[in-house]
């Protein structure tokens, strides 16, 4: 079992990979919980989109310059299903669990490592999400 889920990431990293080769475009993975939804704590199912968010997608989208890719905890099939419901599946080339090589990784949970340790603990210690 292994092997199989080891073989499909390294089709989905390839295909990805391939895709942003092929249109010269970089890749942004987008989470979905916090980001796009209005999360405030896990439920199984995903909350209604946030305020702004299709047409952020869309202006992202439309700027030509990225690939952009849900990046999910959730199933995701469930996120595509959510994607589709919300008439923004057409700006996605994939939704995702895995984590995929990326310019840019869109997290309400993120913190920018900038080379400085010192300053990462400070900022771990200190962190809280914006939703809180």
């Amino acid at each position: 079992m292994k092997k199989i889920v080891i073989f499909i990431s390294i089709i989905l990293l390839t295909q990805i990979s391939f895709v942003s080769a092929q249109n010269n475009k970089s890749v942004i993975m987008i989470d979905l919980d916090g980001v796009l939804d209005d999360y405030k704590k896990y439920d199984n199912n995903i909350p209604k989109i946030k305020k702004g968010a299709k047409e952020f997608i869309k202006n992202l989208h439309e700027t030509n310059k990225y690939n952009l890719v849900l990046f999910t905890t959730r199933s995701p099939k469930l996120a595509t299903y959510w994607l589709i419901d919300n008439n923004i599946d057409k700006y996605f080339t994939d939704v995702t669990n895995i984590k995929y090589p990326a310019t840019i990784y869109l997290d309400d949970r993120a913190i920018q490592f900038n080379g400085d340790y010192k300053k990462t603990l400070k900022d771990i210690e200190n962190f809280k999400v914006y939703w809180k």
